[in-house]
Parts: C-alpha cells; sequence; structure tokens
C-alpha cells in the first residue's frame, strides 16, 4: 500500500483508490487487518495451490467495485450523496469481519448458533462506539434498514459487489477460468428502477455468463469434493478436541483457541460475556494450524490420526452418491476403524463423517434479477434471457456424501 497516495496495487483490479481518511482507518483497523490472516478459501488450496488469498484481499476487491457501482448509478443521473457513498464502502469493507478461521468450520464447532453476520454486526457495533457514531449509516445499509434499499443489495443480492468480486477473484487465484465474469461489463449496465437494481437490456449476456460461472465454480471450487473432503476433517477434528476439553483433558494450544474450545461458546454466550468478542478477533487461521501442529503428537489416538492427516495432507477419502448414505455403511466403517485402531464405536466415529451438499444458483423469491428495456418496462432474466434455464439454474441439487480416512494400515 502507498500511504502517501492512498492507493493498493491489487492483482485482480490493478491500482485501487483509497478515497479518504475515514475508509483509510477502517482498513488499518485490527479488526480488518485480521482478515490477512484467513483464507477466503479456506481448505481449497489443498485441491488449487494458489487458492491462499485472503479475506482481507476480497473486502478491497468488494470495496473498490462498490465505488465503481454507484458512480456508475450516477452516471445515470441518480441522486447518491458521498455520505452514502462512503457509508456503503464502509459496509462492504466490514461485511466479512466476523468470519472465523477457515469461514465456515468455525460455525459448525468452535461456536453454535451464531452466524458470521451477526458476529460482523457486534463487532461493527463494537467499532462504531469507538468511532463515536461514525458508522450509523455503513450499520443501517448492513441491516437494510436504511431509506435507500439498492444500497444493501449493493451488499447482499443477487447481483452484490461481494459476489462480483469473489466469482473473480477466486477463479484468479484457482486458475479456474470459468469463473472470471465480465464485472465491469455488469456495473456499467447498472441502474436502478423504483429504487431497485436493475440491468439494462444490453447486459443481459454478461447476466447469464455471470449465472452459469457462478453455478460453474461452486461445483468446481466451493463444493470440490477434496475441498469438502478435507472441511470435514477438520471440523471432526476440532470437535474432538471440544471433546477432550470438556472431559479436562490438557490441548496445547493459543489462548484464543482455548476459550472457544474449553466453554460452551453460542449465540447468548456472546452476548453475555463481553470478552468473547476479545478473543473471536484474536483468532484466526494460525491458531488452527499452530493447535495442529501440536496436536500430530497427542496421546489421543483420534486426534492425532486427524491432525496428522491434515498437516500432511492425508485427507479423508470421499464418495459420492444421488442418495442418501446407508446407516449399514456408516456402521460397517465404525466396525473396520474400531477394529484397526482398538477404538469405541464412539470414538470411531470421529473418522468419518455423512451428509448432503445442496446448491441452487437462482432463486427468484430471495433477489430476482431485473432486465430494464428501453421503454421502461421490465422483466425477470428468468422471462427475458432466451439462452438461459433459468428453472434449471433455480433447481436445487443435492449431492450425498460418505467421507472417511483413509487405509493407513
Amino acid at each position: 500500500m502507498d500511504n502517501k497516495r492512498k492507493i493498493i496495487n491489487d492483482p485482480v483490479f490493478g491500482f485501487i483508490n483509497i478515497p479518504d481518511e475515514f475508509i483509510f482507518s477502517l482498513i488499518n483497523h485490527p479488526y480488518l487487518q485480521r482478515l490477512n490472516r484467513i483464507r477466503q478459501l479456506g481448505l481449497a488450496f489443498y485441491v488449487y495451490p494458489g487458492a491462499v488469498h485472503s479475506r482481507f484481499h476480497h473486502s478491497l476487491g468488494a470495496m473498490h467495485l462498490m465505488s465503481e457501482a454507484i458512480n456508475q448509478l450516477r452516471s445515470n443521473g441518480h441522486q447518491i450523496s458521498e455520505e452514502e457513498k462512503s457509508g456503503a464502502m464502509a459496509c462492504i469493507l466490514m461485511h466479512d469481519i466476523g468470519h472465523g478461521p477457515f469461514s465456515h468450520v468455525l460455525e459448525n464447532t468452535l461456536v453454535e448458533g451464531i452466524h458470521h453476520e451477526e458476529i460482523s454486526l457486534l463487532l461493527m457495533n463494537r467499532m462504531n462506539q469507538e468511532m463515536n457514531g461514525k458508522l450509523n449509516l455503513a450499520i443501517d445499509i448492513f441491516k437494510d434498514t436504511y431509506s435507500k434499499r439498492f444500497l444493501h443489495q449493493l451488499v447482499s443480492g443477487q447481483l452484490d459487489v461481494d459476489r462480483l468480486d469473489y466469482l473473480r477473484r477466486d477463479s484468479f487465484f484457482t486458475g479456474v477460468t470459468e469463473g472470471n465474469i465480465g464485472s465491469a461489463r455488469i456495473l456499467k449496465m447498472l441502474n436502478l428502477k423504483a429504487d431497485k437494481l436493475v440491468i439494462e437490456a444490453k447486459g443481459i449476456y454478461s447476466i447469464e455468463n455471470f449465472l452459469m460461472a457462478r453455478r460453474l465454480m461452486y461445483w468446481q471450487v466451493y463444493l470440490h469434493k477434496t475441498a469438502v473432503a478435507a472441511e470435514n476433517m477438520l471440523i471432526n477434528t476440532l470437535r474432538r478436541a471440544k471433546f477432550l476439553a470438556s472431559k479436562g483433558v490438557e490441548l496445547n494450544v493459543t489462548s484464543a483457541l482455548r476459550y472457544f474450545l474449553y466453554n460452551p461458546v453460542d449465540k447468548s454466550f456472546f452476548e453475555k460475556n463481553f470478552e468473547s468478542l476479545d478473543y473471536f478477533v484474536d483468532l484466526d487461521d494460525n491458531d488452527i494450524w499452530c493447535a495442529l501442529k501440536e496436536w500430530v503428537n497427542h496421546s489421543d489416538k483420534v486426534l492425532s490420526l486427524l491432525s496428522k492427516g491434515l498437516v500432511n495432507r492425508d485427507l479423508f477419502k470421499i464418495e459420492i452418491t444421488s442418495s442418501p448414505v446407508s446407516q449399514e455403511d456408516i456402521e460397517k466403517k465404525v466396525v473396520k476403524f474400531t477394529q484397526t485402531y482398538g477404538l469405541s464405536p464412539e470414538d470411531a466415529s470421529y473418522l468419518l463423517s455423512s451428509d448432503a451438499i445442496t446448491t441452487d444458483m437462482y432463486r427468484e423469491e430471495d433477489d430476482n434479477i431485473t432486465i430494464l428495456y428501453k421503454d421502461g418496462t421490465a422483466k425477470d432474466i428468468s422471462d427475458a434471457s432466451d439462452m438461459l434455464n433459468i428453472q434449471l439454474l433455480s433447481k436445487k441439487i443435492v449431492k450425498y456424501y460418505l467421507c472417511f480416512l483413509r487405509d493407513s494400515k
């Protein structure tokens, strides 16, 4: 970062301008800087070695696209004040600060019943107190309580700048070219009708490409079977560590990770214990990696096996099926592990995982994409597109899997 000129050289979008000291102070805030230590794609680097970019990268890119989007709307004659632009940029900058290590893994293990967006809001409110209310507008936009609701759509919607950045950025760092959407073209076609984001008709092909790219990226990157297997292995490792902690077993971990392993942290716990957020913002990917390296040699066989597999990339094997995995198949694996490693069935159950993965790319009831024609009429993309089968795109796809420790004996 060039401190004098307030610019950042981004590998995806080139030079990103930091408009003022307010935004610069947010970028330098410890909560934002923490995102440098959290990988955007979690464990996808096991599949795509280049996928080591951070959530900080992503937040900066989304902020840049927010600025571009607002400039485009202004050029179409829509009134957006400097205060509103600054609030929207601040909002998208902070939208990910509630993410824990390896993103959604934390939500399934170390904390319960609280979504990362709720933690983001808790942290925004704390920052707002520090900054004497300067984030009021950003928080209103985040909560979708501000009068100009299209600003929230730019933060969270079918065509939000969050998605426009992560598709291009994740495509760039993984090398999966199908995700390289025409974000600049989409933003150029952005307009408003009745306080809602729309895309001008000449941009329809860019939207079709965007929807297809998102579908391909989900199955090739976000839900890649090896990444799913690795994530389940890490979830089981942290579940095992938390179980051992509940039994009073000593685990060599950082103080931040210790707090979440040795306490039953859920939404009410967060709200009642002020120090929870302090420990949370000290927690990042490094805490987990340090723990895994220590646990490789732990006396607990299950914790050791799982940790060693993650450190050395000896990951769960995964089998994908079109129907739910039978309990009989699961029990067969459990019996095999009890015999192979001399474990109880309860302990052996940590060495496998079974669930479903689902995705639906476009749901009209959530926040549809509207195409605006020159005569002022508007149509949903599902009616306007003559190429895409939107019904097929919106169809929920379900795949089932069984992943388990590979034979090592």
